[in-house]
Formats: C-alpha cells, structure tokens, sequence
C-alpha cells in the first residue's frame, strides 16, 4: 500500500493506513530470538537504537498472558519517557501481542511472530494503529529506527549463538 523502506536485510512497509510491518530473518533458532524479545537483560542490550542516543534506563517484563511491560528511556530519571502495556497473547516461541498504552487514547497493538526458517528464525513485527493520524506521527523514524534495532538484535543474537 504505502512506503516501503528494505536495506537488504530489513524491510519496513507501510501494509496500510493504520498497519506497519517490518520483516527480517536471522541466524538463530526461535528460541534464541524469543529470549532476546521476552527476558529483560537481553531486551534491553538491543531495543533502543544507539544512534538516537538516549539509552534505555529501565525494562520490566512480566511476559505472560495479562502480564505488563514498561520501559523507560532517557539519561535520568528526571527525563525519562515511559512505555508501558500489557501482554494479550503469549505462544512461546512463535508469538507475542502487546498492547502500547502510554497515550491518552488507545494505542497501537504490536504482533511478533517467529518462524523457523532454513535453520534461523523470521521475524514479522506488526503494528496496527487506532487511526491513520496515529501512524503519520508515529513512522516519522521508523524507517531507520527499526533496521538499526534489528542489526542490533542481530549482533546480540551472534554473540548469544556463539556462546550456546
């Protein structure tokens, strides 16, 4: 449907007025990839984008049906963002949807699948938005934020691998 931005190992498409997906597969069995997305330690090395250079001060996740997220970016706590849901689904090690509910209105629904795929794993990321409006302001970003946090994800998976 919309834009569509893929370099080479990383496609992030806009599938429709209010739906993102970003695709990308690794050299790493799911279980591997579902760690780095479900324990905190791991989640935390990789999530925030170094180059936007506000780390990641905090993670807390209680992965599990009706179980909560939150996470915290800034370089204090004074300034710190929050970012913070509740899990609706989770099927280890193939799928988790969660809900962002840090605005005032209802916020996008993320879906993470993993699938085994020639002996590594793909990865869909799917968001879908309450409105259009909600998507315009969110992708301003996402075309290069979510490459470079799958690079990430993807560096700590090789060290994780090698060290398995």
């Amino acid at each position: 449907m919309g834009a569509t931005a893929n370099d080479g190992r990383t496609a992030v498409e806009r599938r429709s007025d209010r739906e993102l997906t970003v695709t990308r597969t690794f050299d790493a069995p799911p279980r591997l990839v579902w760690d780095a997305w479900t324990r905190p330690e791991l989640f935390q090395r990789w999530w925030a984008p170094k180059s936007s250079g506000v780390p990641m001060l905090s993670c807390e996740m209680d992965v599990r049906t009706g179980g909560g997220y939150r996470i915290a970016f800034g370089h204090d706590a004074a300034s710190a963002m929050a970012f913070y849901g509740k899990y609706i689904e989770v099927s280890p090690p193939s799928r988790l949807v969660w809900t962002n509910d840090e605005g005032d209105a209802d916020g996008a629904v993320t879906t993470v699948t993993f699938e085994a795929r020639d002996g590594g794993t793909r990865v869909v990321l799917s968001e879908l938005y309450p409105t259009k409006e909600e998507l315009d302001a969110s992708y301003v970003g996402m075309e290069g934020g979510y490459p470079e946090q799958f690079d990430q994800l993807n560096d700590l998976l090789s060290v994780l691998a090698a060290g398995a």
